[in-house]
């Protein structure tokens, strides 16, 4: 009855040819007009996962409570902690009145109330110690905030020698800030790029590169209409960055991270690459045509089939799910690599029947009665395969698979109407030689007369390979999907190094005061944990204390902070005289001693010197260099010391929000202790959350539970698709041997395939982990064309058309995934990578194995 059908179709579609091509081109113009009108792909990691799982919806919960989904991170690096505000500041008084692309944007962790109140955040006996130094240094202070030119900074440098010729300082403990001011006026003077910084001459440890950085929030106006909604924003901070001269003005840079740039440069990171990738896969497709048919009209016929087909796939998965994700939009691959598998398959078989018959509306038909039961079954086991997936929670492959099986069923009904039609229309020359490979006679008998030998050895090979399997990784951190070398993914990495910065935080969301804090406490005993912090975290403790300190550290900075009056700007000359001056004590100070306190007082003396010698616009250089980040240090200085109590109720309205939502819902925050880049410390960490609080969400949460959702989705997945295409092989070809011949080696080449992963260290992931369907899909079209013509009664398969048309198949699906493997996105890639090693184990299990492993075929045919 199926070869009934197809040979009747066949042979309406022949009779009415030219309608049926027009059909089909209107019908893919169509298609390819909705396709233009309704294309969206969603470059978001996160949506691959249903988001009907009880963690997601607190995902979702958590994104719509604290609106954390739709932001840009901008990170402002400069040499110095007093550049990088300097800049920061900058950039945020350019873009704050910016309503056109932001809808607001905030510091993070500086800004009005942490300048005003940083120190009440540190422990009362270091606020002692600071507000201490800071009276020792009201001399200076003075000094410099009265006259602030070389003048001042030396007259400051005169002072402190002042007080180690009064034993009051030792000159040894000059050495470290003597060096690092002769080491900027040595730059200055060797035409260098110098910067300095007050807070680190000041500093007991060395500064860190977090010291150094500066963050600032911003929540972007979207289009939505747009492939990268959040370009514009994007683009504006960047154009900001290069109005106020960052890298002249500050040394400067700034950097985009956050899910709004993250997204924009996936989706450029996808397409990069892709036209050129996409015109050579054609080319190569073409070239690999002409080898298997050898006739420009069949190529041609088969071209445009195949495109009608994936019109008709492209607007047929946009229907279905509304837009692509980064697996689904593989369809595209997987119907070139097994759509055009169904155009060779009846365009061979067409050509050998034209051999036989040089008439070519019997070839036609004739094609189609000996593909039929093949290419119809092939067709619904690989779309019963894909369809299986739809059920899982794992939406990337789910949409996938819902793509990919309309996208057969697509493939094989055309290749049963526009194909013959195109055919028809065309018709190609008859042929002058058998259409096979007689050269594969050897093999074909090698095959037979050690059958039993290869087909121990392949069973014994797969499973002395077993125990690999224990070994198979699977990635399931996302962020290795990505391009590390894009600034969004690279920034991201690079905050990660650090678990102060929240990069891989895990939150946990409650609407009662009472219950954060005792979730903080419980938290707070994890060994893994390494801080907690909640909306209390910002109402530092003990602050009568330290409040009493930093006022009488006020009442002594505060004269020196606010001078009387400003010395008028000192003259070049006199610069130079204030240096020579200084010049003169360091020396005298330094004597001979050999201490490095001598030595860094003669080095810095002979750098003054030859500052003093030098031109004035050296001169004017060397100050800029010194007041420029003075001004910003004691701007802070004097702002640090107007720390007022701080309650719940005076928090920053901006400050409340990110803790805080509207509706009451309140978040607490845990940090990793450990390795924030060892995705084994990550899991252990959002393991150890989610027993104390199983309601836990954030990074590494998500983590865990998507690698345990996708597992768990490709072993439903797999043990349904065996399940109904064993009941469908079992329905056409009703005897169990036939089906296991068909099934064997489709396990044999997934089992070595996998192991072999193992061998070359590739491991599993979200994206290259849509080879096990495809090995599905392949693997059970190829082995079904053998099995129908073993049942035939035909033997010697490796001499016949059907080998050539399943080698050139498989070619051509192997162009397809080296255009995946050539992408410069990590997860593009390592999806080629896999699919090429599935497609070459099923190839070898199709051409070497399952002959073999059939035999002679029960009734010999023609």
């Amino acid at each position: 009855m199926l070869t009934s059908i197809v040979v009747q179709i066949v042979r309406a579609c022949t009779r009415f040819a030219t309608l049926t091509v027009f059909l089909g081109l209107v019908l893919a113009i169509a298609a390819g007009y909705y396709t233009t009108r309704h294309f969206v792909i969603n470059t978001d990691i996160n949506t691959l996962i249903s988001a009907n799982l009880d963690w997601r919806q607190r995902d979702q919960q958590f994104d719509k409570a604290f609106d954390r989904d739709r932001t840009i991170l901008a990170v402002v690096d400069a040499p110095t902690p007093e550049q990088t505000s300097a800049a920061a500041a900058a950039l945020e008084q350019k873009l704050k009145g910016d309503k056109t692309n932001f809808q607001s944007l905030q510091p993070l962790g500086s800004g009005e109330f942490f300048d005003k109140n940083g120190l009440l955040f540190l422990p009362t006996e270091e606020v002692g110690k600071v507000t201490g130094q800071f009276g020792a240094a009201a001399p200076l202070i003075e000094i410099m905030a009265g006259d602030p030119s070389i003048r001042g900074l030396t007259g400051a440098l005169e002072t402190g020698l002042a007080g180690v010729k009064r034993g009051e300082v030792k000159l040894d403990n000059t050495a470290r800030p003597f060096n690092m001011i002769s080491q900027t006026v040595e730059d200055v003077l060797n035409k260098g790029n110098p910067s300095f910084s007050w807070r680190e001459l000041t500093s007991d440890t060395p500064l860190t590169d977090a010291d150094r950085r500066a963050f600032i929030e911003f929540k972007p106006v979207l289009d939505y209409n747009s492939l990268e909604p959040g370009k514009e924003a994007t683009d504006a901070i960047r154009s900001a960055a290069t109005e106020l001269d960052f890298p002249g003005k500050y040394q400067a840079r700034v950097r985009l991270t956050g899910p709004v740039p993250i997204a924009n440069e996936e989706y450029a990171t996808v397409q990069d690459g892709a036209i050129v990738n996409g015109i050579g896969t054609v080319l190569v497709v073409l070239l690999i045509l002409w080898m298997a048919l050898h006739s420009t009209k069949i190529i041609f016929a088969v071209f445009v089939n195949l495109f009608i087909g994936l019109s008709l796939t492209t607007a047929a998965g946009l229907l279905m799910v509304g837009s692509f994700n980064l697996l689904s939009v593989a369809f595209a691959v997987l119907f070139v690599g097994l759509g055009v598998d169904f155009g060779i398959q009846f365009s061979v078989r067409y050509r050998s029947e034209r051999f036989k018959n040089d008439n070519l509306i019997l070839a036609l038909e004739e094609a189609a009665r000996r593909s039929a039961v093949p290419l119809s079954l092939a067709a619904m086991a690989t779309a019963a395969g894909f369809l299986c997936f739809m059920p899982t929670d794992y939406k990337g492959i789910s949409e996938l698979g819902e793509i990919a099986g309309a996208g057969m069923l697509i493939a094989f009904t055309s290749s049963i109407t526009v194909l013959p039609a195109m055919l028809k229309l065309l018709n190609p020359p008859g042929e002058k030689e058998p259409v096979g490979y007689a050269f594969l006679a050897p093999l074909d008998h090698f095959l037979e007369k050690h059958r039993i030998p290869i087909i121990v050895g392949t069973l014994l090979v797969a499973v002395a390979g077993m125990p690999l399997l224990y070994f198979m990784k699977f990635d399931f951190n996302p962020m290795n999907l990505r391009n590390p070398k894009a600034e969004s993914i690279a920034t991201f990495l690079d905050l990660r190094k650090d678990p102060n910065t929240g990069a891989n935080a895990i939150d946990v969301m409650t609407n009662s005061e009472t219950d954060a804090k005792a979730i903080e406490a419980k938290l707070e005993k994890l060994p893994e944990v390494l801080r907690v912090m909640s909306l209390d975290s910002f109402v530092p403790q003990d602050q009568a204390p330290k409040l009493k300190l930093i006022a009488q550290a006020a009442k002594v900075l505060g004269p020196a902070l606010n001078p009387d009056s400003i010395d008028a700007p000192p003259s070049d000359q006199e610069n130079v005289d204030s240096l020579k001056s200084t010049v003169e004590n360091l020396r005298k100070t330094a004597g001979d001693g050999k201490g490095p306190g001598a030595t860094a007082s003669r080095r810095l003396a002979d750098a003054l010197a030859k500052l003093a010698v030098s031109d004035e616009a050296t001169r004017n250089k060397a100050q800029a260099v010194f007041i420029t980040p003075l001004k910003v240090v004691l701007e802070q200085l004097k702002t640090s010391l107007q720390a007022q109590p701080v309650s719940l109720q005076t928090l920053p309205p901006d400050l409340v929000s990110g803790w805080k939502a509207k509706d009451g819902l309140m978040r607490v925050e845990a940090l990793p202790r450990g390795d924030p880049n060892d995705n084994d410390n990550l899991r252990n960490f959002a393991a150890a959350v989610l027993a104390a609080e199983p309601t836990a969400i954030g990074g590494p949460v998500s983590i865990l539970k998507s690698g345990d959702t996708v597992v768990k989705a490709f072993v439903h997945a797999g043990i349904y698709a065996l399940l109904v295409i064993s009941v469908l092989l079992w329905i056409t070809l009703r005897r169990i041997t036939d089906v296991l011949l068909t099934l064997v080696p489709l396990l044999v080449a997934g089992a070595v395939t996998l192991e072999i992963c193992v061998l070359i260290k590739l491991p599993l992931n979200f994206a290259n982990i849509v080879a096990m369907p495809l090995l599905l899909g392949v693997g059970v079209a190829f082995k079904i064309y053998y099995v129908t013509a073993w049942r035939s009664g035909r033997t010697n398969l490796l001499q016949t058309s059907l080998t050539r048309a399943i080698f050139f198949s498989a070619l051509t699906t192997a162009t397809a995934f080296g255009s995946l493997w050539l992408s410069s996105h990590p997860g593009t890639s390592s999806m080629g990578k896999l699919l090429a090693l599935s497609l070459v184990t099923t190839l070898a299990a199709v051409l070497l194995f399952q002959p073999a492993l059939m035999g002679k075929p029960r009734d010999i045919g023609e």
